[in-house]
């Protein structure tokens, strides 16, 4: 085989290897995507006074700065004023000492109304699957309603399902399109992590701890709420 045929041999086979990696690639794509749908079916709502009542509600965590985050607060205040859940379980990242998902989210939630001793905090909701799995083996939630965007609320049901939690969604309203493409597209990708953490890996939240059960007699547990003045 001369020198210029070996090259040529070489391309052809990084050629095949890329197209057969991106082959894969687009079908576990689809196929996380389809799983994720499938599991979130009939167990989404929109309008507050159609939505089932639960004990908790678990609003998921996001950037304080990010256009997600007031409208999933302003949907978690609404349900609570409408009495559709009876305490909210803010779960985020709280891995450096200033950055703190949590406590802006129940100063958040203050600020619309929501009484300091209604809001929990999970100061290790450092993903989906965390904040999901942490309500059940941290807080002793195994009924919980899920607050976000409708795309991350079908992840979260998947995992829910897939560690024996009974999980329905409430969906915030979504930012406009054109703050919400990145977003979207990383989701393609969230979405595979998730079939894979839950059917295959088994993955368990980076951090567990001491069971805080929710409800007035441990309330408020742990989040420094600032409290307009009147």
């Amino acid at each position: 085989m001369t020198l210029s045929s070996r090259w040529k041999h070489i391309f052809a086979v990084i050629a095949l290897l890329v197209v057969t990696g991106t082959l894969a690639s687009v079908i576990a794509i689809i196929a996380a995507d389809r799983a994720v749908t499938h599991a979130a079916a009939g167990k989404l709502y929109d309008v507050v006074e159609n939505t089932p009542p639960r004990k908790v509600g678990l609003v998921l965590g996001a950037r304080p700065d990010n256009r997600f985050f007031n409208r999933r607060i302003e949907a978690a205040a609404a349900l609570y004023h409408a009495g559709k859940v009876s305490w909210l379980l803010v779960s985020g990242d709280n891995s450096r000492a200033d950055y703190d998902e949590p406590t802006a989210m129940a100063e958040a939630l203050n600020r619309h109304g929501v009484p300091a001793a209604a809001i929990f905090c999970d100061y290790a909701g450092f993903s989906t699957l965390d904040s999901v799995v942490r309500a059940r083996e941290v807080f002793k939630e195994n009924r919980i309603m899920v607050i976000s965007q409708a795309f991350h609320n079908e992840r979260a049901i998947f995992l829910a399902q897939h560690y024996g939690i009974d999980a329905i969604g409430f969906n915030a309203e979504d930012p406009a399109f054109r703050h919400t493409q990145y977003t979207l597209l990383r989701e393609r990708f969230a979405r595979v992590r998730a079939l894979l953490d839950a059917r295959l890996l088994r993955r368990e939240p980076h951090f567990l701890g001491p069971q805080v059960a929710i409800g007035p007699k441990d309330a408020p547990r742990g989040c420094n709420i600032y409290t307009p003045q009147p």
